[in-house]
């Protein structure tokens, strides 16, 4: 069976448990949860399931129902993360770029694709470099390379812009609740470039990630002066309820 078939019928038979998220000795219904492991590393819990993207850094203690993977470098795609956090029937919604890079359930997607997975919708978007090159000509993240991913589950969206600089087609994302935005400079949009990303998408709220050694006050600074967005600066480790 091909990858994209395979897909398809794993899409299909995707099964469904209750959605229970404990928080503070209580029991809390059609709730989200986000934690910012480090770096682009996150954990969502949503519709009774548990979702990384991007395993690299952090703790992967909790088995994962399902792994996102934007790219195949090596801070978006970490074998022994991976392995941490998957079991068997773990499903793999990956950029088809490097879909070979993964064993077992393996959805590959391309921008302009979209999957279902009982409760959790995942839609692939663009995110490229068109500003950042290794060399002449050549962009750390080219184009049809990576995917950026909207989550919608429990009436929420959630946007991670996976490497990327502000690219034009942010201007036409779909409302979004939380958007993650990379802030870095190296191979990601600086400060200054994720601040118009952020006015550009008008999220709810804006976490950045993929730090390393960015100003995040200059960053939240910047946003709030310009808007009523929220900026929600986690700390590694640090789960938010959406």
């Amino acid at each position: 069976m091909t990858q994209a078939k395979e897909g398809r019928s794993l899409s299909r038979t995707f099964r469904s448990e209750k959605a229970n998220i404990c928080a503070k000795g209580s029991v809390l219904r059609s709730a989200m949860r986000l934690k910012w492991l480090g770096h682009a590393s996150v954990m969502i819990e949503a519709s009774g399931k548990i979702i990384y993207i991007d395993p690299y850094q952090g703790e992967y203690d909790r088995k994962a129902d399902v792994i996102i993977v934007t790219h195949g470098h090596g801070d978006h795609l970490n074998q022994p993360k991976i392995s941490m956090a998957r079991k068997d029937d773990t499903i793999f919604v990956v950029a088809k770029s490097c879909a070979k890079e993964i064993s077992g359930k393996v959805i590959p997607m391309e921008a302009g694709q979209k999957q279902r997975l009982d409760g959790i919708e995942i839609e692939a978007v663009h995110s490229y470099n068109h500003k950042r090159f290794r060399s002449p000509g050549v962009p750390f993240h080219p184009k049809g390379q990576n995917i950026a991913v909207i989550m919608r589950s429990e009436g929420k969206t959630i946007f991670h812009a996976s490497d990327t600089d502000f690219i034009p087609e942010m201007k036409t994302l779909p409302a979004i609740d939380v958007a993650l935005l990379p802030i870095d400079g190296t191979y990601t949009m600086d400060v200054p470039e994720a601040v118009e990303a952020t006015m550009a998408i008008k999220p709810k709220t804006v976490i950045p990630i993929h730090r390393r050694e960015s100003n995040v006050k200059d960053f939240q600074r910047r946003v709030e002066a310009e808007s009523s967005i929220k900026v929600l600066a986690l700390s590694r480790g640090e789960e938010a309820t959406i």
